[in-house]
């Protein structure tokens, strides 16, 4: 069984699966993170929705370089978690499946590219206060106790 972090599932509401990759970007005691502004303001591990036909690496690569601007190498899935949430930028009810990645930043390539997003170098314990999600702080928090 899957671990739920966040609001529970809502009775009578149907909620889309909505598959994705996220990656912890570590550099010794430094990981790259992302923060999304606009209507969001939230600090997030880089990532999201694989796209059909798409791998999770293949997303992977692709949602990073559009959040970060950075190349990655050595991908290794640690695990994952769902969520029930509203996207308001889709208009969807979903059940996030957030499959997490462990990888190595290798090369900053560009600015990001998707719209309010930026790259943020924090130290690792910040890092675990700071992200948004209960289940990105929770993987996170079990890189940390690994180290």
């Amino acid at each position: 069984m899957m671990r739920r972090f966040g609001a529970p599932k809502q009775r009578n509401q149907h909620y889309t699966p909505r598959p994705g990759a996220y990656a912890i970007l570590a550099s010794g005691l430094d990981v790259l993170i992302t923060h999304q502004g606009g209507v969001f303001d939230e600090y997030q591990l880089p990532g999201g929705g694989i796209d059909a036909g798409e791998s999770a690496i293949a997303a992977l690569h692709r949602e990073v370089m559009e959040e970060t601007g950075w190349s990655i190498r050595n991908p290794l899935r640690i695990g994952a978690y769902r969520r029930f949430t509203y996207m308001p930028e889709y208009d969807l009810w979903a059940e996030k499946i957030c499959h997490i990645f462990l990888a190595v930043p290798v090369r900053r390539i560009s600015a990001p590219i998707e719209p309010d997003h930026s790259a943020i170098w924090s130290n690792v314990h910040t890092a675990t206060k700071i992200l948004h999600s209960a289940g990105d702080r929770h993987f996170m928090q079990s890189y940390v106790r690994d180290l």
